[in-house]
């Protein structure tokens, strides 16, 4: 639950690594500012990428220069698959694996970092939802009157870990390199309560997947930080070009997502009418309810 300052009380959120910034486009040496789980924090990176982040008291604004290693009073952080992470609680040494990360023929970056409207778990749901592709991104990732989404299988692994496999959907521009309409695979991965993953068709290697991630940084209770990772196999598409695409559709989603009412997702599962393609979202609410999450979302009673 959320404390009267907008804090966050749940132990399963604080105590899951959290992303703040890419590493890359953090300037390194000085003091950048920010808000997680309805407190400020501040971090800062050495030029060779270790990371310090602390609970922001004022001593030190944004912009001013800092040896990360000299802070005191630092929270736990890390720089790990493209970002700097951190918790405000106890965090597990290791959060997820995503192997394909270290094929040495991929090209991981950051497609995008945006600011959200909404809660994280709202932010999370969207990304999981085939059946918006043909209304909201009509003419890209969807197109009427193909807009049924195919029966998928949705499961909770050892890992404690969402998958939906057998995912399918017809899309006219699947990827920015996409030359055609074609069928796409997918696979979604829920990694931890404001982190997923989802595997696509490559175009380029048809027998592997490319890789695209949100990793959600919740500044509060109702608004967010969306960062969008990418693992794609190598092909000759400037990535300036890629995120012009990523950034194309996250626009399209903004105002549906940001529109959404309540902000915070309802974990009741009939609080918002489900239908048979929404069988990943209803696990997904269920799961977080399992979890004890009560932070970003309304509890089913």
């Amino acid at each position: 639950m959320a404390a009267a300052n907008g804090a966050c009380q749940d132990r399963v959120i604080l105590d899951q690594w959290h992303p703040l910034a890419a590493v890359d486009e953090t300037e390194p040496g000085v003091v950048h500012a920010t808000r997680l789980l309805g407190q400020p924090v501040s971090f800062a990176v050495t030029p060779d990428g270790r990371p310090a982040v602390w609970r922001t008291r004022g001593e030190l604004p944004a912009g001013t220069p800092v040896d990360p290693e000299s802070v005191t009073g630092t929270l736990p952080s890390r720089c790990e698959f493209l970002y700097v992470w951190t918790s405000l609680g106890d965090p597990p040494e290791r959060s997820f694996e995503i192997p394909e990360f270290f094929e040495p023929d991929r090209r991981n970056f950051n497609g995008s970092t945006i600011g959200v409207s909404t809660s994280a778990p709202r932010a999370v749901e969207n990304f999981l939802d085939m059946g918006h592709f043909p209304f909201v991104h009509d003419g890209i990732l969807g197109a009427e009157p193909r807009t049924e989404v195919v029966d998928y299988n949705v499961a909770v692994d050892g890992n404690n870990e969402i998958w939906a496999t057998e995912c399918q959907f017809w899309q006219p521009a699947a990827s920015a390199t996409a030359t055609g309409g074609q069928m796409v695979d997918y696979v979604y991965r829920i990694l931890q309560p404001y982190s997923i993953m989802l595997y696509k068709s490559c175009p380029a290697a048809p027998e592997r997947m490319d890789l695209i991630g949100l990793f959600v940084q919740a500044t509060g209770e109702e608004h967010c930080r969306a960062h969008m990772f990418l693992s794609l196999v190598d092909d000759e598409s400037s990535i300036g070009f890629i995120r012009q695409f990523v950034q194309t559709i996250f626009a399209q989603d903004l105002p549906i997502i940001e529109n959404q009412n309540p902000k915070q997702l309802p974990l009741d599962p009939q609080a918002e009418t489900p239908i048979r393609s929404d069988r990943a979202s209803i696990l997904y609410r269920r799961w977080l309810s399992d979890l004890g999450v009560t932070y970003g979302v309304i509890p089913a009673a």
